[in-house]
């Protein structure tokens, strides 16, 4: 298969087949982890985000509108931008929520949305304004 010719000047070799690739072995890093591996390393992780909740849930999406609003900047270092188009949508999404969750919110969640809505509400209001 593999023919040399004479005067040609180059010569290909496939590596893959040669006796060093036989006793070189794959980097760290390129070795894929196992199964049982990769399950005990998330094991023993810790869990840097807060629980899935409804209240989370609000707060989150909250700040992501005062994010919209420039309130502070997308990285470190870097210059906050205000997005209203951006910022209304997530009040249209805290809003509809809201509008689909009645009757199923206990005291304290009923009330967190409602002042959260108020506020950005009051805040998009100034801001267009």
């Amino acid at each position: 298969m593999a023919e040399e010719k004479k005067g040609e000047g180059f010569v290909v070799k496939d590596r893959r087949f040669s006796e060093e690739s036989e006793t070189k072995e794959e980097p760290a890093a390129a070795k894929e982890p196992d199964i049982k591996e990769k399950a005990d390393a998330s094991a023993t992780e810790p869990m840097d985000y807060p629980s899935v909740n409804f209240t989370n849930f609000v707060i989150s999406l909250s700040t992501s509108a005062l994010f919209h609003f420039g309130d502070f900047p997308e990285y470190e270092g870097g210059k906050a931008e205000k997005n209203l188009p951006a910022a209304k949508q997530t009040i249209d999404i805290l809003d509809m929520l809201h509008e689909k969750t009645k009757g199923n919110l206990d005291e304290n969640e009923a009330g967190l949305i409602q002042g959260i809505l108020y506020e950005l509400k009051m805040r998009y209001v100034k801001e267009k304004g």
